[in-house]
C-alpha cells in the first residue's frame, strides 16, 4: 500500500482532490472593506433577517452552502460528508444550520484553525475513497463571539490595542475526485504550541507560535522553500501577530515577508476600520479563502498557495481560571495543478 505520509506531520494526497465549488458570505462591516468586491453574498445587516447574532451565524452558514451547491450544481444528497464548526458552545452555529440538510455531519472545533482543518479532513476523505464530494464550512460572528467570550456589547467597554475583531462572516468549500481545480495536494496537521500567552486580548502572540511550527515543519516535510509559494497565507495572526511570525522565520535566517499575507490583515482597512490589530474568528481565514484567494486562483494570478489557518484554543472558563492559550495551525498546499 502506497504511504502518504511525508515527514514528521505531512500528507501528500495521490489524487489531488478539486475544488469543485466555494462561497463567501460577509457581514456588514466585512462587505465596507477592501475585499467587499470579492465576496459572493454581502450582509445588510449584523442578523441576516434573524431573531439573534447566533440565528444569523447559522444563517450565514446555510446561505454558504447552497451558494457553494448551486455554483457545484449538486443537491445536498450528493454532498457524503460535511465538517464544520464555529466558536459557539458546543458548534450550535454549525448544528443548527445543518440540522435540516440530511447530510452527515461530523463537528469540529479548532477555533480560528478550523477551515483548515475542515479542508484538510475532507481531502483525506476524498483522496482515499471514502467520499465522493466532501464539503468544509466554518462561520463566526462579531457578536456572539462578543458575546460568549468578553463583555456584552452594551457594555462599551475598551478595546485594547493588541485586540482583533471577530469576523462577521462565513466559507464553504466543496470537493470532488474529479474536477478543474485548484487541487489539494499536501496538507500539515499542526500541534499544539503553547507559550505561556495569558492575555485573550493578544491572540496574535498567542498563535505566531504555532504558526510558525506547522510552516517550518511543512517546508521541512515537503522538501520546500517560501519561494515555492506565491503566497503563505496565515488565518488571523492580525498586524502584530504576523510580525512575530516574521521574527521567528528571521532568525532561523529565513525572510518570509515576500511571502507571507494574513487574512486578518487584509478583510479590513486599518485607516478606515477601527479593528485595532486586524481581523479574528472562523470565518475570517473562511471567507478571505474562498472570497479572494480562490477567486485569484481562478483568475491565475495565484498558481500556488500554502493556507495556514491558526486558533487560539481558549474557552471563557480557561481564561477566568488563568490558564494559558494554547495555539495550533493546519497548512493545506492549494494548486491550480496536479
Amino acid at each position: 500500500m502506497e504511504q502518504c505520509r511525508i515527514g514528521k506531520q505531512s500528507v501528500q494526497f495521490r489524487n489531488h482532490p478539486a475544488i469543485l465549488a466555494s462561497a463567501s458570505v460577509a457581514g456588514k462591516k466585512e462587505s465596507e472593506g477592501p475585499l467587499a468586491g470579492y465576496f459572493d453574498i454581502c450582509g445588510k445587516d449584523t442578523k441576516f433577517a434573524q431573531a439573534s447574532w447566533e440565528k444569523a451565524e447559522s444563517k450565514m452558514q446555510e446561505i454558504a452552502l447552497d451558494s457553494a451547491r448551486y455554483k457545484a450544481g449538486i443537491r445536498n444528497a450528493n454532498i457524503d460528508v460535511l465538517f464544520a464548526g464555529d466558536l459557539l458552545n458546543q458548534c450550535i452555529g454549525s448544528s443548527f444550520s445543518l440540522r435540516d440538510t440530511g447530510i452527515p455531519f461530523l463537528g469540529l472545533y479548532g477555533a480560528c484553525s478550523t477551515m483548515a482543518e475542515a479542508l484538510c479532513l475532507s481531502a483525506v476523505m476524498v483522496d482515499g475513497g471514502y467520499a465522493r464530494i466532501a464539503a468544509a464550512l466554518t462561520s463566526s460572528h462579531f457578536a456572539s463571539a462578543e458575546r460568549q467570550y468578553r463583555f456584552p456589547l452594551v457594555y462599551g467597554g475598551q478595546r485594547t490595542p493588541t485586540a482583533q475583531w471577530t469576523v462577521t462572516g462565513a466559507g464553504c468549500v466543496l470537493l470532488g475526485q474529479k474536477g478543474d481545480g485548484p487541487y489539494i495536494n499536501a496538507a500539515t496537521f499542526g500541534s499544539i504550541v503553547d507559550f505561556g500567552i495569558k492575555d485573550a486580548a493578544n491572540m496574535g502572540a498567542a498563535m505566531a507560535p504555532a504558526a510558525y511550527s506547522t510552516i517550518r515543519t511543512h517546508l521541512d516535510d515537503l522538501k520546500k522553500a517560501p519561494e515555492d509559494y506565491d503566497v503563505i497565507v496565515t488565518g488571523d495572526l492580525g498586524s502584530l501577530g504576523s510580525e512575530l511570525l516574521l521574527e521567528l522565520f528571521r532568525r532561523d535566517g529565513v525572510d518570509l515577508s515576500t511571502r507571507h499575507n494574513d487574512c486578518g490583515c487584509l478583510i479590513f482597512d486599518p485607516k478606515t476600520q477601527d479593528v485595532h490589530a486586524g481581523g479574528s474568528g472562523c470565518g475570517c481565514s473562511a471567507t478571505t479563502l474562498c472570497g479572494y484567494f480562490l477567486k485569484k486562483m481562478a483568475q491565475r494570478e495565484y498558481k500556488n498557495i500554502l493556507f495556514c489557518a491558526t486558533g487560539a484554543l481558549l474557552s471563557p472558563l480557561s481564561t477566568q481560571q488563568g490558564e494559558s492559550i494554547p495555539g495550533i495551525c493546519h497548512a493545506v498546499s492549494i494548486s491550480t495543478e496536479r
